[in-house]
């Protein structure tokens, strides 16, 4: 029989160093989409105004004079604009299908060693057993939460095998509460790393350790798996062998006002956007996701070969969001990934506005570094149109507010446009629905449509400091969101 597959051995370096954009991504970026809304104003204002209109007009505070036009825009126009809209759609959605087609079909072991051919070419025959789970959990100082994780994992309908606590410079009860539950600790020695350096020193200990139809679960400390989410995922990891890893969907916990329920929305959103992409993975989020051990060795061993990194670590310690660079880094190497519809878990949300800004801020610049390490290749590509789209909505939105508080401040009467009523009509019912979900609140919060629309100025703004600061190499900071146990909790134990 084939013998099993295993990471490939070291070969002499191939891979460009690091920095080819590090520095220039956000400019390029930045310099894409203000061109392309520049071409997009020359072509409406080339027209100039109507003199059918030449009379609607009114001052801003009495000061400056400004046109305006409550009819329809002109018929070519719309059509113009709905045929470039469903021409980039369709664009970017038939590149991405022959992309991920290529790499279903590679049998280039060097380059795409994880390619679901290559995989099934080298297990043909190969019986490695039944799917086992062991679990690391990367903790800094949780023990509020901890508990609660590995209470969701214990009571899974196919509870793991193994659950790891991976400590991390853990100065409260985490590493006590652990034991007490019953899981294994392992504590992370002198780590700089934060929580990619934690799990590279733990998976040097697991991985040895792990079969070719074993799976290592990644999982959060603040987060709590839904019932049926590793029946599920082992279920699809038994069914086929060139799976490489399953990345779960997340919702947001109760609470936190209406900050909680605009991020609620969101994740709502998220998930209704993966049903139709039929479970097709953008991130492995790292609040909870599973990989076939042969697919981290291969990912250690590619390291400043044919993906960026330090040679033998499975994350990029050099990246912000190591979840997003580890699920690059696995297409870049071919491998074949989910996020099913049935494994969700619930995730903690940011309590406060300068939290959200932390979390969300190093989720941007993350973005950005890791597609600036790996350059511009058919697998970052969807990246890249990720953050030119980010970008491009940034001006739009920014726009669209700033006329509305210019049409307000400069009127003397309410003045009804009937176009743009029912355009924002549609709009209005398209959020209702894809937080439909989330219950009557989330209905309610979507249908005011205002509100939403300024969180996500709110997150436009984060943008656009992750792109100035990845220009101005400005240092980025990985913050970490403390908590606080119960008191119950942190009380002495009785003999």
């Amino acid at each position: 029989m084939t013998p099993a597959l295993r990471a490939p051995e070291a070969e002499p370096v191939e891979y460009a160093p690091r920095g080819r954009f590090d520095r220039v991504v956000g400019l390029v970026i930045a310099g894409i989409v203000i061109v392309a809304a520049a071409l997009l104003w020359l072509a409406v204002a080339a027209n100039g105004p109507e003199p059918a209109i030449a009379d609607s007009q009114d001052a801003v505070i009495g000061i400056w004079r400004i046109l305006y036009n409550a009819d329809a825009p002109d018929t070519s126009v719309i059509l113009a604009a709905i045929a470039l809209a469903l021409l980039a759609a369709a664009g970017l959605a038939l590149l991405e299908q022959r992309i991920v087609t290529r790499s279903r079909r590679s049998m280039n072991p060097t380059h795409q060693p994880l390619a679901p051919k290559v995989v099934m070419e080298a297990t043909r025959g190969v019986f490695a057993g039944a799917v086992t789970v062991t679990v690391l959990i990367p903790a800094h100082n949780e023990e509020a939460s901890l508990p609660q994780t590995i209470a969701s994992l214990q009571g899974q309908s196919h509870r793991p095998e193994r659950i790891i606590v991976v400590a991390d410079n853990c100065t409260d009860a985490t590493v006590r509460l652990a034991r007490e539950a019953g899981v294994e600790v392992i504590e992370s020695v002198d780590n700089t790393g934060k929580k990619a350096g934690a799990l590279n020193q733990a998976l040097t200990v697991v991985l040895p350790q792990q079969g070719d139809n074993d799976v290592v679960m990644i999982m959060d400390a603040d987060t709590q798996l839904d019932d049926g989410f590793l029946a599920n995922a082992v279920q699809r990891f038994a069914a086929d062998r060139a799976l490489m890893a399953v990345g779960g969907l997340f919702h947001g916990e109760e609470g936190h006002g209406l900050i909680g329920q605009f991020q609620r929305n969101e994740y709502i959103r998220y998930a209704r956007q993966m049903r139709r992409r039929r479970g097709r993975v953008f991130v492995l989020t790292g609040t909870a996701s599973l990989f076939r051990p042969v697919a981290l060795r291969t990912v250690a061993a590619s390291r400043n070969r044919t993906i960026p990194g330090t040679p033998g670590d499975v994350y990029d310690t050099a990246a912000l969001t190591e979840d997003n660079e580890l699920t690059i880094a696995l297409k870049s190497l071919g491998g074949l990934m989910v996020s099913p519809q049935d494994c969700t878990v619930v995730t903690e949300l940011m309590p406060s506005w300068r939290t959200l800004w932390n979390q969300r801020l190093r989720w941007q610049r993350g973005a950005l570094e890791n597609i600036g390490a790996y350059g511009i290749t058919p697998t970052t590509l969807r990246y890249w149109a990720q953050q030119l789209g980010i970008g491009y909505g940034v001006i739009a939105l920014g726009a669209y507010l700033g006329l509305i508080l210019l049409t307000v401040v400069s009127l003397e009467s309410w003045i009804w446009f009937p176009f743009w009523l029912g355009l924002g009509l549609l709009f209005t019912i398209e959020r209702v629905l894809g937080a439909w979900k989330g219950g009557w609140r989330a209905r309610l919060l979507a249908a005011a449509l205002l509100p939403e629309l300024l969180f996500d100025m709110f997150l436009n703004v984060v943008w656009v400091k992750g792109i100035i600061d990845i220009s101005f190499g400005r240092q980025a900071n990985w913050k970490h969101l403390s908590h606080t146990a119960p008191a119950a909790d942190l009380a002495p134990q009785e003999a």
